[in-house]
């Protein structure tokens, strides 16, 4: 018999932490959403009680962690929601090799572990296997990034083509706004040390710096466009969770009137509209290829044969789309610099030697192996989710030890327990900032323990032909943040301060999101 209590400790924990969640981004609850909020717990409850009653695809032959039976795995679906990373770990540790499932709040979902599994997950077909469906799935992206991004994202081969192609032509651009961001939001005063709100600033100098090269200046400095971008992110992820709790029939209308997208988006027109047509003015009178046109996102989308015929609200949702992806998570190491300082030296020394000789560049960063190493590094340990390569089984998938994944499952595979398993990486619960780097030095590899490689040991860009298609960008954005942080500014925690500890949401990990750091100008 099932013990209450701790169900009910589990369901107040449930709650905190979408508070915590709500909070990390600093979002502001009314009184009238506060209240709504104990109304829709009990709606809650209802739904997930009805979709545990609903038909599922039968997994019956895949071992379980936790409780399998029906009140049991919803009390499991509830702890894996507050604690998802112990469940994922016992699973790893019990199943390594091999497949398991989990309960979540309403379905459940099964976890693959070893490298053969990653292999076949990576080489599967989209129509076997897909991962559009699955973020749709989890985010309800049909309603929260609309139809038209979601069925015809012809966004992405610029992403992974255009986008790519020009980092090296960008990156004075990047460097720029980078530094400016930095020394305005930072606001120091001669040697003195200040104590700054790390996430915050992160997301503030992350979101100028991705949109000067996505809608450039001086739209990417202005505040509101700023405060807009980097909520998104999490408009989306409430929006799709408030969404998956009702049944799909009415979606259309819950993401109308019960998520902040629809009024995100018309932030986003407002901005974007003015700019939009008096580009598409341009291209009229002077053609494609008109002096000082801008080099930018918003540009190769309106380029697009696609784009040049979308409406100002579509090229909007795209742009934004971009923000969603682009929020990366610097802060994670950035606590762990502060935490180390020991590591600012040579971390330094890399840098001063390579821009005396190469300048602020793509070379230059191209060369930074301990920068590059520290960042991986870091998010090997703290990444942004304990799970990765998610797929939606769209028809009956057979792995090769024989095992069936019926269609309609969520399939995903155990990263966290992959990347800190000893016998995939030399003690690999303690954090070795220049790991990597040793790694290519030793066998002698241009790109491949690179922040940007993927691999079945290393999946924080995904792998394998869906594999984050701006990984590239990303990283070389983030290889530029931290180079700069450690060439311009000494950094610490506060004093007696221990490193900052991640939360866990589910499947998903945030930094922490009121820790500080404090920063000075350096001190040559």
């Amino acid at each position: 018999m099932i013990n209450i209590s701790p169900m009910v400790r589990y369901i107040v924990t449930w709650f905190k932490q979408l508070a915590l969640l709500i909070m990390q981004f600093q979002v502001p609850a009314p009184q009238s959403i506060i209240q709504g909020a104990y109304g829709l717990a009990g709606i809650v409850t209802a739904v997930l009680v009805i979709a545990k009653l609903s038909k599922r695809p039968n997994l019956d032959a895949i071992p379980t962690v936790g409780c399998s039976t029906w009140l049991g795995s919803w009390w499991a679906g509830i702890r894996y929601f507050s604690n998802g990373a112990d469940v994922l770990r016992e699973g790893y540790e019990r199943h390594k090799g091999t497949l398991f499932k989990v309960a979540e709040l309403y379905r459940w979902t099964v976890i693959a572990s070893g490298s053969q599994f990653v292999e076949e997950l990576r080489k599967a077909s989209d129509d076997e296997l897909s991962f559009a469906e699955a973020a749709n799935e989890n985010l309800k992206l049909e309603y929260t990034l609309g139809h038209n991004v979601h069925h015809n994202p012809y966004h992405v081969p610029i992403i992974r083509l255009q986008l790519t192609r020009s980092i090296g032509v960008l990156c004075p651009d990047m460097k720029d706004e980078t530094v400016t961001a930095f020394e305005e939001i930072l606001d120091l005063r001669d040697n003195e040390w200040k104590s700054v709100p790390a996430l915050q600033a992160v997301q503030k100098v992350l979101c100028r710096t991705s949109n000067r090269i996505f809608v450039g200046l001086p739209l990417c400095r202005n505040p509101d466009w700023i405060d807009l971008t980097v909520n998104f992110a999490l408009d989306v992820v409430k929006g799709g969770v408030m969404i998956g709790l009702f049944p799909s029939v009415i979606a259309p209308i819950v993401a109308r009137f019960m998520t902040n997208v629809p009024g995100s988006a018309r932030r986003a027109v407002k901005h974007l509209g003015p700019i939009i047509e008096e580009r598409r003015k341009c291209l009229e009178e002077y053609g494609k290829d008109w002096a000082d046109k801008p080099n930018d996102f918003l540009s190769w989308l309106m380029d697009d044969p696609q784009g040049s015929q979308t409406s100002v609200e579509d090229l909007s949702m795209r742009i934004l789309t971009l923000n969603f992806a682009a929020i990366h998570s610097f802060t994670q190491a950035l606590y762990s610099l502060a935490a180390n300082p020991q590591y600012m030296q040579p971390l330094r020394e890399e840098v001063e030697s390579i821009v005396e000789t190469h300048g602020w560049s793509k070379g230059a960063l191209v060369k930074m192996r301990k920068i590059d190493s520290f960042l991986k590094e870091s998010q090997r340990m703290e990444g942004v989710g304990v799970v990765g390569i998610t797929r939606k089984v769209m028809k009956d998938f057979t792995f090769s030890d024989g095992t069936v994944l019926p269609t309609g499952t969520i399939v995903t595979v155990a990263s966290e327990g992959t990347q800190l398993d000893n016998e995939i990486y030399d003690n690999a619960d303690m954090f070795d900032p220049f790991r990597f780097a040793t790694m290519r030095d030793q066998d002698g590899e241009g790109t491949k323990h690179s922040f940007a490689s993927t691999s079945p040991d290393y999946l924080l860009f995904g792998h394998g032909r869906q594999a984050c298609p701006g990984r590239f960008f990303a990283a070389n954005e983030l290889k530029s943040m931290l180079a700069w942080v450690v060439f311009a500014y000494d950094v610490k925690l506060e004093e007696n301060a221990a490193r900052p500890q991640s939360l866990y949401i589910g499947s998903a990990i945030a930094a922490h999101p009121t820790a500080k750091v404090m920063f000075r100008k350096r001190v040559y």
